[in-house]
């Protein structure tokens, strides 16, 4: 039994709050245990230089943590004139992982970001943002579709992400901060529902892993995932009859 009480295939509790900012075309606060992160979708009618005349649109998106996010309060970035190293891989990550499910052609040249904006942070800030922003871009094409802006919404697939690591031998699902600080190895996985890898990122945190605990590690990540994705239809779903009231 983890500190937190919960099985090793227990994911936190969940909950995914949509509309939660009022001015943009989608929004989701996703709470995961103690990590909450803002996501929330803002769309323009153009595209980055390097897209123009090639008929796509571009999804990106931005990281970001508070000020006191964590236990003691870190400088903003903005402050600092820069971007972390850390900041900048996450932020190509959760855009990547996103882009991974739509169908830019059907987009059109538009661009559409993804701010996510990390409010309390307990381990699995990354993943929490991916699958938020989910939400958020999800629901911003549907708003683009009623003001018929475009046709469909031009989703290919469905995306979310979660950790997993090895914690004193035993392979555990949905890290906390204390369990992550602790690993020996940990790993992020980006999966999708229709069975599909985006990216896998694992690492040795005190002692190399086998084949073994990887396999045990993404058999982890695919049940956590199939929650994550019930969750994230649950939300789109009520946002929708909101919507539609």
């Amino acid at each position: 039994m983890r500190a937190s009480g919960r099985a090793a295939d227990a994911l936190r509790p969940v909950s995914i709050t949509t509309g939660f900012a009022r001015h943009a075309e989608g929004s989701a606060l996703i709470r995961v245990g103690h990590t909450e992160v803002l996501c929330v979708a803002s769309v323009e009618g153009r595209v980055p230089p390097f897209m123009r005349g090639k008929g796509e649109g571009w999804v990106t998106a931005e990281y970001g943590m508070l000020p006191r996010a964590t236990h003691h309060r870190g400088e903003r970035e903005a402050a600092r004139g820069k971007q972390s190293g850390r900041t900048q891989e996450i932020q190509r990550l959760i855009g990547r992982s996103l882009r991974a499910v739509v169908d830019r052609r059907a987009m059109g040249e538009m661009t559409i970001t993804l701010d996510c904006d990390v409010l309390n942070a307990d381990g699995g800030t990354r993943c929490a943002a991916i699958t938020g922003a989910y939400v958020a871009l999800t629901l911003a094409f549907r708003h683009l579709v009623r003001m018929n802006v475009i046709k469909v919404v031009p989703l290919i697939g469905q995306v979310a992400a979660v950790s997993c690591g090895i914690v004193s031998g035993e392979a555990l699902l949905d890290l906390d901060y204390a369990e992550d600080s602790d690993a020996d190895a940990d790993s992020n996985f980006v999966l999708t529902a229709a069975g599909g890898i985006v990216e896998i990122q694992a690492t040795a945190e005190k002692a190399p892993f086998t084949d073994m605990d990887c396999l045990s590690l993404m058999s982890l990540a695919r049940a956590g995932t199939r929650d994550l994705f019930a969750a994230q239809t649950a939300a789109i779903d009520a946002a929708g009859l909101k919507a539609a009231a």
